[in-house]
């Protein structure tokens, strides 16, 4: 039985709970996990999730400021709300499928740090932020890098590879592109052994993105954009994957988050 995971920062959820309910009247995902919720847990619309056919909700989130959110439709279990980089910041959510054709899965939620706009830790707090949050990410990885069942979904922030980003030369000092971003994810998913499922289905150097700035006049005839939103998998559970889409025409859909969902579909 196929099941559709879906990844999606949707820039505050109660702003754009109708754009949730379009996703999944739309695309039918089973188990969606969002970012940047910028929710806290007593004001969820946990209600409206409900109601859209999702029974299981797991939720970190903080006022004003990112959070993250797992929605199911198979029952899973709570097993990490972990504090990452020194800080308190709900970035981080894992759950474990309890039954369905995902049993036993474990998927992570993640919202890595944006890391602000200039590319220098030394006169920049929240890129040095960032790197710290990546380099825990590499020791954590390394720690279950022999387990299975596991996904890694989320905002990473970062776009690793020249295709994934529409200049690479332009954006080499641009951060969620320098190379000490991009070699420090691309190490970290090595250390993980975690298969990029996304690029699995659609290989460089095809072009591919899943952010556009909101500062573009116009978003689509520019298509200026980056990979910053990514699925990774255990080898057993990227074995099972037989699609993904980008829905790139979530950009512009009406009050538009700056990312598009993606979707990773699994037998």
């Amino acid at each position: 039985m196929p099941v559709r995971l879906a990844t999606w920062n949707i820039n505050s959820v109660r702003l754009r709970i109708g754009l949730v309910r379009k996703l999944v009247n739309e695309h039918a995902p089973d188990i969606l996990c969002l970012q940047e919720t910028k929710c806290a847990d007593d004001c969820f619309p946990l209600a409206d999730v409900r109601k859209l056919g999702f029974p299981h909700v797991a939720i970190h989130g903080q006022k004003g400021y990112h959070g993250v959110a797992t929605f199911s439709r198979y029952p899973f279990v709570t097993t990490a709300k972990e504090r990452w980089a020194d800080k308190d910041d709900a970035r981080h959510l894992a759950v474990t499928l309890a039954s369905g054709p995902l049993e036993g899965v474990t998927v992570h939620n993640f919202y890595v740090p944006a890391g602000g706009d200039e590319p220098d830790p030394v006169i920049n707090p929240k890129f040095a932020h960032k790197l710290q949050f990546v380099r825990e990410l590499h020791r954590w990885s390394e720690r279950i890098a022999e387990t299975d069942k596991r996904v890694m979904v989320g905002d990473l922030n970062i776009a690793p590879h020249e295709s994934d980003v529409w200049s690479h030369k332009q954006l080499l000092k641009i951060v969620s592109h320098t190379p000490v971003e991009t070699e420090g994810l691309e190490a970290m998913r090595l250390a993980g052994r975690w298969v990029d499922a996304v690029r699995a289905h659609v290989p460089h150097p095809e072009k591919l993105y899943s952010w556009w700035s909101y500062r573009a006049a116009d978003w689509a005839a520019s298509d200026r954009g980056r990979r910053l939103d990514h699925v990774w998998a255990s080898a057993d559970v990227a074995a099972r994957s037989t699609k993904v889409e980008t829905l790139k025409e979530a950009r512009g859909w009406e009050r538009p988050s700056d990312h598009v969902p993606v979707i990773l579909t699994l037998e």
